[in-house]
């Protein structure tokens, strides 16, 4: 049988909190053994599959190609097992439900929404994690992530919940009631940005205005971008669906828009059985996208 052919597990759990981790000492922390063992269970996978699985060239170790493919293909893995085992025990139904969301969209569409879910299910405990940073979604960690892009994440799943375009807006006692900028001019106003790695740091990347050229960047957390923008304290490039409203009533400007394709918000999960409260959260989400 197939399974005959698999290196001992002690290896790949190894070689997984590496993966994870992303060096020797703290997935020998997270394992609860020493990072000379951690290198030595990875050496020996290596034996096995005879295969480099590590690049060790550098300063700091890195995964090889198949190394990567490894990593994915055991993340999903042992996720699957410890979903599989934590539903047969019901291990994990009293954990909060950990959702990682980016503080723009916590702020503006998920907490205004969320009495709607603590009302329907008052018995599930939520954690809520604005960051703008990407997240393992761990079987012990992070349940869900809502992420702005395209998608798909293999070997993740995931499923659109909001779809609208990127805007560069303004407020009119910044930009004037006038004709509007080219988007050439904008880098010489004064830009406000979400701290970290979000989706308005992928469009000034994309345009190459991560550094305005005379204005200025002030770096503000995601529940505050929008109130700096209708005060006229900087131009910001945020999610339409966001600011339909400002810009209706005139508080804000549109100064450039994205051609509306297939970019929105998406939620993304683990491959698997999910937890009741999981499956609760999914099925009020895609009511509330309606709302």
């Amino acid at each position: 049988m197939r399974w005959r052919n698999l290196p001992p597990l002690s290896a790949l759990r190894a070689f997984a909190a590496f993966a994870t981790a992303g060096n020797v000492v703290a997935a020998g922390e997270a394992l609860g053994v020493s990072h000379a063992a951690i290198s030595q269970q990875l050496r020996a996978l290596e034996g096995h599959l005879d295969v480099a699985l590590v690049d060790r060239s550098g300063r700091a170790l890195q995964l090889t190609p198949a190394g990567q493919t490894l990593a994915v293909a055991l993340n999903t893995g042992f996720a699957t097992m410890i979903s599989a085992a934590e539903d047969i025990t019901g291990a994990r139904d009293d954990r909060p439900l950990h959702i990682s969301v980016t503080p723009t969209f916590a702020a503006s569409w998920l907490m205004p929404r969320l009495s709607d879910f603590r009302r329907l299910h008052p018995d599930v405990d939520l954690t809520i994690d604005p960051s703008a940073e990407l997240v393992n979604l761990a079987a012990d960690g992070v349940d869900m992530a809502i992420r702005y892009g395209r998608g798909p994440w293999p070997p993740l799943e995931n499923e659109m919940l909001l779809l609208s375009p990127m805007v560069v807006i303004g407020a009119p006692s910044l930009v004037g009631e006038g004709e509007l900028p080219d988007i050439t001019e904008l880098a010489q106003m004064p830009w406000l940005e979400e701290f970290g790695t979000t989706e308005s740091t992928n469009w000034l990347s994309q345009y190459g205005m991560l550094r305005p050229a005379r204005g200025g960047l002030m770096q503000v957390p995601g529940n505050l971008l929008l109130d700096g923008a209708r005060d006229g304290q900087g131009v910001a490039v945020t999610v339409r669906a966001f600011v339909e409203r400002d810009i209706a009533a005139g508080r804000l400007r549109v100064l450039h828009q994205e051609p509306v394709d297939d970019k929105g918000y998406h939620i993304v999960v683990r491959p698997g059985v999910q937890r009741p409260a999981l499956k609760a959260f999914f099925v009020w989400l895609r009511r509330a996208r309606q709302v």
